[in-house]
C-alpha cells in the first residue's frame, strides 16, 4: 500500500507520500543497520537520543526517496501497530516533530507511490549529504546475519520444531539438556543436532569447558514493509525467508562433528559458540552499548531475548533453548541446549535488557 494524498508530511520543501514507517528506539530498531541502537543511529547520522525516533519512508512529488526522522515516537508506534493488525492508519506527522529529512532510504521498500515517477535518489542539489541506501544483504555478512536472527525470533515455533531435545545428549547418556551447542546446521535445513559444551563462569571470570557429544546445527513495519522479515538469497526456511545454505553439519567440512559423535573442541563452530556465550556473559558485568540486549514478549511467562555482538547474534527464549548465528559460519544456525548454565545466563541478560515501553 502506498500513501494517499492525505498521508503526507513536509520534507525537502515538498510533500512526502508516506509508504511505510519504522521505529528507531533502544528497544526496537531495524537491526539490519547495526548490532545496537547506537550503531543504528550512527548509520543515519543521528545522535542516540534516549527516547528514540520514528522513521517515515516515502517519495516526494518527483518520486525521490526520502526518510523523514520525527521525534513523535508514539505516533509511529501506533501507525506500525495498526498496520501490523491490517488496519488503515493515516500517518501525518506534524511538521514541528520533524528532526531531519534524509535523502534515500536506509531499508528496502517494495512499493512505490502511485502517480509519481519511479523511486530514485534525489539529486545532489536537493540534499547536503549522500543518499541513504540499504545495507548489502546479497552475501553473508553482519547485516544478513542480523536479518537471520530477526527471522528466527519472528518464527520461533517453526525453528524450535526442527530441533529435537534428544539431540542434546547428556554427558552420562541419560536425558536431554545441553550446555552450549557447538555443532552447526544450515539455516536452510533442519538443525538436527548440536555438540554439547557446558560453558560456566567461575567467580574469577574464567570459563570452564566440559566438551560432550553430538552434532548439528524486527522493527515493526507498516504497509509496504521495508525488506520483509527474512534474509534474501538462499534456501527456503520457515516463514518464507532464506539464508544462504552452507556446509553440511556432518562429514568433511562440518563444524563440531566427528564420525563417532564426539565434539571437536577445536572446530570453528564449537569455539565460536564458546566465544559468544563468554561475551554475552561479559555483558552482565560490563553493560554493552544501548540496545545490544533486548527483551520482548513471548507466550506464557517467558521472554524472547535478542543479543548481538561483534560477529554474532543470539536469539533465545528464557524458558527454552537459544540459537546462535556467526559471521564466520555463513548460513549456519547453531542451537544451544539449556543445560546447567544457559538458564542463569538468559535470566541475567533479561534483567539487564532493554524492553519496549
Amino acid at each position: 500500500m502506498a500513501g494517499t494524498d492525505e498521508e503526507t508530511v513536509a520534507a525537502a520543501d515538498d510533500a512526502l507520500y508516506v509508504l511505510t514507517a519504522v521505529l528507531l528506539t533502544p528497544a526496537k530498531f531495524p537491526s539490519v543497520l547495526g548490532d545496537d541502537y547506537v550503531e543504528a543511529c550512527a548509520a543515519l547520522g543521528l545522535p542516540p537520543l534516549a527516547d528514540g525516533y520514528g522513521l517515515v519512508l516515502g517519495q516526494d512529488g518527483d518520486g525521490a526517496r526520502w526518510t523523514v526522522v520525527i521525534d513523535d515516537v508514539s505516533l509511529v508506534a501506533v501507525a506500525v501497530a495498526s498496520w501490523d493488525c491490517g488496519m488503515e492508519y493515516d500517518l501525518s506527522p506534524d511538521e514541528r516533530t520533524v528532526v531531519a529529512a534524509l535523502p534515500g532510504w536506509p531499508l528496502d521498500v517494495a512499493v512505490a507511490a502511485p502517480g509519481v515517477p519511479a523511486p530514485h535518489d534525489p539529486g545532489p542539489e536537493s540534499a547536503d549529504r549522500p543518499p541513504l541506501s540499504p545495507p548489502d544483504t546479497t552475501v553473508w555478512g553482519p547485516a544478513q546475519r542480523r536479518l537471520g536472527a530477526d527471522e528466527i525470533a519472528l518464527q520461533w515455533t517453526q525453528w524450535r520444531e526442527q530441533v529435537d531435545d534428544a539431540d542434546f545428549p547428556d554427558a552420562g547418556g541419560a536425558g536431554a539438556g545441553a550446555g552450549a551447542g557447538g555443532g552447526a546446521g544450515s539455516a536452510g535445513s533442519s538443525p538436527k543436532g548440536v555438540a554439547e559444551t557446558d560453558v560456566a563462569s567461575d567467580a574469577d571470570g574464567d570459563t570452564d569447558r566440559d566438551a560432550k557429544t553430538g552434532t548439528g546445527a524486527g522493527g515493526g513495519t507498516g504497509p509496504g514493509a521495508p525488506g520483509g522479515a527474512g534474509v534474501p538469497g538462499g534456501a527456503d526456511v520457515p516463514g518464507g525467508a532464506g539464508v544462504p545454505e552452507s556446509r553440511s553439519a556432518t562429514g568433511e567440512g562440518g563444524a563440531g562433528a566427528t564420525d563417532g559423535g564426539g565434539a571437536d573442541a577445536g572446530s570453528p563452530g564449537h569455539s565460536g559458540v564458546r566465544r559468544v556465550l563468554a561475551e554475552a556473559r561479559g555483558y552482565i558485568d560490563t553493560p554493552p552499548p544501548l540496545g545490544r540486549v533486548r527483551s520482548s514478549f513471548a507466550p506464557g511467562q517467558a521472554r524472547t531475548l535478542r543479543a548481538d555482538g561483534p560477529g554474532w547474534s543470539l536469539v533465545a527464549r528464557t524458558d527454552d533453548i537459544a540459537f546462535i548465528l556467526l559471521d564466520e559460519e555463513p548460513g549456519e544456525v547453531l542451537p544451544v541446549g539449556r543445560g546447567p548454565s544457559l538458564p542463569g545466563l538468559l535470566e541475567a541478560l533479561d534483567r539487564m535488557a532493554v524492553r519496549p515501553s
